[in-house]
């Protein structure tokens, strides 16, 4: 393996970001707020689900009692 000066790896480095496309302001807002939105949804889902299995198994313990 070849190996690069620390300066030639900077260069090499800053070419790189350069051809990034970074996204717009109101890209990362859209995508944070929908990334958010699905996290609640998720978060209420897991809680009902969670839920509800809690008192399905309390149920059928308290059959055999």
């Amino acid at each position: 393996m070849e190996k690069t000066s620390p300066a030639k790896f900077v260069r090499q480095v800053r070419q790189e970001v350069n051809k990034v496309t970074w996204p717009t302001r109101r890209e990362t807002m859209v995508s944070t707020v929908m990334v958010l939105i699905i996290s609640a949804l998720a978060a209420v889902y897991f809680l009902l689900v969670d839920g509800l299995s809690s008192q399905l198994v309390k149920f059928i313990l308290n059959l055999g009692a």
